[in-house]
């Protein structure tokens, strides 16, 4: 099993030829300090690639996404007991989630800070994850929705080709999948269905 894409020196992603995910968290659970190492290296930039432009300017006086997703990562880490290890992408699913929860705390957050304004909404951020350049940031919540009607492999399936862009040998690799064709599959399912859901609430 291989590693999701980082961006590269030159901003091409790149896949890792190292250790797979789910052998680098067994070896964490060991206590093993050089794999914890290892799987901040390698995740660390893919999530802040995700992350980028999620948290919006108002919310960013205090922890900036970076900060987030470190201090999202380190927690992840430290309580992997409650974590089953299947694959991959459900790791990146499950760092995705801690990230998005973090996010919205903290945009919470920033509303009850004293002396702060009340932020205005409606202002665009300069930083627009893909998603939201694709589907405008006004429908992410039913977005949000939408991906928890879909079953695991699906949800898992729609994240890793429309937020992490992988393509379908890697999705395919990444979630365990017997080839590109059968990932493929699953994809087309998991947009189709995303895209009823949606429908459902913006129509």
């Amino acid at each position: 099993m291989g590693t999701p894409r980082r961006p590269g020196p030159s901003g091409t992603p790149q896949r890792h030829p190292l250790e797979s995910t789910v052998t680098l968290l067994q070896r964490i659970r060991r206590g093993d300090e050089a794999a914890r190492e290892a799987l901040l290296a390698r995740f660390l930039p893919v999530m802040r690639s995700w992350a980028s432009g999620r948290l919006p300017s108002y919310a960013r006086g205090m922890a900036d996404t970076d900060d987030l997703v470190q201090i999202t990562l380190v927690r992840a880490l430290n309580r992997l007991d409650t974590f089953e290890v299947r694959h991959e992408g459900a790791f990146l699913a499950y760092l995705r989630q801690g990230v998005l929860n973090a996010i919205r705390q903290e945009i919470r957050r920033s509303g009850r800070r004293p002396g702060g304004a009340e932020p205005d909404e409606t202002l665009p951020d300069p930083a627009e994850s893909a998603v939201e350049r694709a589907i405008g940031r006004e429908t992410m919540e039913a977005y949000e929705t939408a991906l928890m009607e879909l079953t695991e492999d699906q949800r898992e399936a729609a994240m890793l080709r429309l937020e992490f862009d992988l393509s379908y040998p890697e999705i395919a690799e990444a979630m365990g999948k017997p080839s590109a064709n059968a990932a493929r599959m699953l994809v087309v399912r998991a947009l189709v269905r995303l895209s009823e859901a949606l429908g459902e609430r913006l129509g």
